[in-house]
């Protein structure tokens, strides 16, 4: 029986490295999520305030299919990602991205 048990935390222990290499990996409008970090400050409300976006955010979110992100505005996820909605569709005018979709 114990080994049986060993077996399966392996197993599980295998599947939640392989969700969280594909979680890693994944990719929102043609963006990796990887990439999108660089503009966590940019998006979060903080006490300190909100920084502008980085020049690494602007050249991330220049990458991005804008239209996709827009399909998102009203994402309950967000929010629940440390994530300012109001603030995060700020970002394609605060990098001076041209001709941007107004979402």
């Amino acid at each position: 029986m114990e080994g049986a048990s060993q077996k399966a935390a392996v197993l599980l222990f295998g599947l939640l490295l392989v969700l969280i290499f594909q979680a890693c990996n994944a990719n929102i409008c043609n963006v990796p999520v990887s990439d999108l970090m660089a503009c966590k400050l940019a998006v979060t409300v903080s006490r300190s305030g909100t920084p502008p976006p980085s020049a690494k955010c602007c050249e991330v979110i220049s990458r991005a299919d804008l239209r996709c992100l827009c399909s998102h505005k009203n994402s309950k996820f967000l929010p629940l990602l440390g994530v300012d909605p109001y603030l995060a569709f700020q970002l394609p005018a605060k990098c001076r991205i041209p001709n941007a979709p107004q979402c």
